[in-house]
């Protein structure tokens, strides 16, 4: 007879990454020693930070960044992996999901350095070119056919909660659930074969509070919203996500879009891409790519939902299981 979730060990490991934290929840048989897995995630986060930080000079990614045009550079295994997906996802959005966004991230404060009037002038006036257009990829190397800044700050964590999820598939552990604030996979059910409750957050700029709830069995889950991070600026509030069409943040958006995926990277990826294009282009872009989405918008003091997939439209009751 298999054992119940109250006759295993419950392990909630977590530590810092990314400028936020990441963490593990799993159960083990008692006497299990957690040591070396907590050793393992820790590296795993640290390799994909290392790889792919705008934060930090020395990552590979910043090396990509001022490696002169036309030059072939070296790059690791997964940074080339996720260059590959960002390409992948940006043809199949239409653009709307570009990595090639570094100068507008930087130039409106988002990135290590504070907001310039200039730049953020010569970031929207400048010609741009999407990063398709501009990277050339081969086995283990890069090369830009032009000036572009590449930025990973809407798929990296994504993969980051997947390298999570390999680290503790390795150890054996196939029920668990990992993140990366707020990005969320869950690895097979819970140890009493229900799926893993996730809180999906209400839009909400000043407090934290559920908005309604999503039960998850081996699938990945993303949110990307106006409400966490954005800038005061010409007297409105800019989100700091960035529309490849204009250069500059988002001039109207959903309030947040939350997409549920096989895998955190594609849905780290896509949220941003649907919020990029909307609640009504979004929701059609979703259901060509058959994606699980659910779009939050603003009207006045309530919030209007546009869900699409058979896991949101399961359910229409905020509060509730989707």
């Amino acid at each position: 007879m298999s054992k119940t979730c109250t006759e295993h060990v419950r392990h909630a490991l977590s530590g810092p990454t990314m400028g936020t934290r990441w963490s593990a929840l799993f159960h083990s048989a008692p006497g299990f020693d957690a040591v070396p897995i907590r050793a393992a995630l820790e590296a795993a986060v640290e390799d994909v930070d290392a790889q792919m930080s705008t934060w930090r000079p020395d990552s590979d990614l910043m090396r990509l960044n001022s490696a002169p045009v036309s030059e072939w550079t070296a790059v690791p295994a997964r940074l080339l992996e996720v260059l590959r997906f960002g390409l992948k996802i940006g043809h199949a959005s239409g653009g709307a999901f570009d990595i090639g966004m570094g100068d507008a991230v930087a130039a409106w404060g988002f990135g290590p350095e504070a907001a310039t009037t200039d730049q953020i002038r010569a970031a929207m006036t400048i010609p741009r070119r999407a990063a398709c257009h501009v990277l050339d990829i081969e086995a283990g190397k890069v090369r830009k056919s032009g000036q572009i800044k590449l930025d990973l700050n809407g798929i990296a964590k994504g993969y980051g909660v997947d390298r999570l999820a390999e680290t503790l598939n390795s150890f054996g552990i196939v029920s668990g659930l990992v993140g990366i604030d707020g990005e969320m996979r869950a690895l097979g059910p819970r140890p009493d074969g229900e799926p893993w409750t996730i809180a999906i957050e209400k839009p909400d700029y000043k407090r934290r509070a559920p908005h309604s709830i999503l039960l998850l069995h081996d699938a990945a889950v993303a949110t990307s919203g106006d409400y966490r991070h954005w800038v005061d600026a010409g007297g409105r509030r800019w989100s700091h996500t960035m529309d490849p069409r204009r250069g500059g943040p988002l001039a109207a958006s959903p309030a947040s879009v939350t997409v549920v995926a096989p895998t955190c990277v594609a849905a780290d990826a896509w949220a941003t891409a649907l919020m990029i294009r909307g609640s009504l282009e979004g929701a059609e872009l979703a259901r060509r790519n058959n994606l699980e989405a659910l779009f939050i918008d603003r009207e006045g003091d309530h919030l209007r939902e546009t869900r699409v997939g058979r896991l949101f439209e399961a359910r229409l009751d905020s509060g509730h299981a989707a």
